[in-house]
């Protein structure tokens, strides 16, 4: 049933009476509901694009921190490679090459470079528990690799200056061919209080003017170790080892003289407190005097090592 309503005409300057019917009604309905439901879905769209509900304020507050953290140990990774290519180029470098050994692969180097996925279905929280745990990690190792670089450079140069340390210890015998010694290391018998005392080198009788040997790189020092010893020549090598060359007929060095192993320093003679022509030899490490014939290994043999070493065992009387 049609319902009657009123409605102002401006045509006429009068009210007239009008119709509705059920069509009409529904259209009016339909586009009723089309409007709400327009802005219903711009107002759920702005309210979910627009502005951040309280949950997705905490979550991007967390995805924050764990950026945050996620950069920090980055920084602190990529501070660990660049000390660690340092120890793979030393090792590749010089240590190997000290031993003459072939660099690691880079297939052992790098046995991860495969990509894992294990961590891709992890939760905000166990993600950061698990970076909590990497950064207390990675503080750890970057104190280790500190450490472990800081021993490497002492070790780089220990090995730079291998060759002059080398060089620096008395390794061969002060005459040529020397294959017999006079009198030993240790107590021996005083020539002329004949009673035992420590003899503090080896006595290698000779002919007078027989070349005497530097038995290592050194530096001629200036001291004089006595009266006792006549003419003497004293060489400072370094890395704690010293040499003494007495009872010398001259000398071939002056103080201050750099000396190569197996140059000549002076010649065999019979001054000082001596008891016939004869060389008193002795090697000193850190301020104590050694047994020389342990140092004599760069130009023997093993069968005249032996015969040095029986010589030596003798306690007999020492010629000076």
């Amino acid at each position: 049933m049609a319902r009657n309503f009123y409605y102002f005409n401006p045509k006429t300057l009068s009210f007239e009476k009008g119709k509705t019917d059920w069509k009409t009604v529904v259209k009016r309905l339909l586009w009723f509901f089309a409007v709400a439901l327009s802005f219903s879905v711009l107002f759920l769209w702005i309210s979910f694009y627009l502005f951040d509900s309280p949950k997705e304020r905490i979550l991007q507050r967390e995805n924050n921190e764990l950026k945050e953290q996620l950069e920090h140990v980055n920084r602190r990774l990529d501070a660990m490679d660049v000390v660690l290519k340092d120890i793979q180029e030393r090792d590749d470098n010089i240590y190997r090459s000290v031993f003459e050994a072939e660099p690691v692969p880079v297939e052992q180097r790098y046995p991860f470079l495969a990509e894992d996925t294990k961590y891709d279905n992890l939760t905000s929280q166990e993600a950061k528990k698990l970076l909590q745990s990497i950064d207390k990690k990675t503080n750890r190792l970057i104190v280790q690799l500190a450490v472990q670089s800081r021993s490497l450079d002492s070790i780089a140069d220990m090995a730079g200056k291998k060759a002059e340390m080398l060089a620096a210890i008395p390794a061969i015998r002060p005459l040529k061919n020397m294959t017999h010694i006079s009198s030993g290391f240790g107590r021996r018998y005083h020539p002329i209080l004949k009673i035992l005392r420590p003899h503090t080198g080896i006595d290698i009788a000779a002919p007078k003017g027989t070349p005497v040997y530097a038995t290592a790189d050194g530096v001629v020092s200036r001291e004089s170790p006595g009266s006792g010893y006549g003419i003497a020549v004293v060489l400072n090598h370094g890395y704690s080892y010293k040499t003494l060359y007495a009872h010398l007929t001259k000398k071939a060095v002056r103080p201050g003289q750099r000396v190569k192993r197996g140059d000549v320093i002076g010649y065999v003679g019979s001054t000082g407190l001596s008891f016939g022509p004869h060389l008193h030899y002795e090697v000193i490490k850190n301020g104590v005097p050694v047994n020389p014939i342990h140092y004599f290994f760069n130009d023997i043999t093993p069968e005249e090592f032996d015969q040095i070493l029986e010589s030596s065992k003798v306690v007999n009387q020492a010629l000076s």
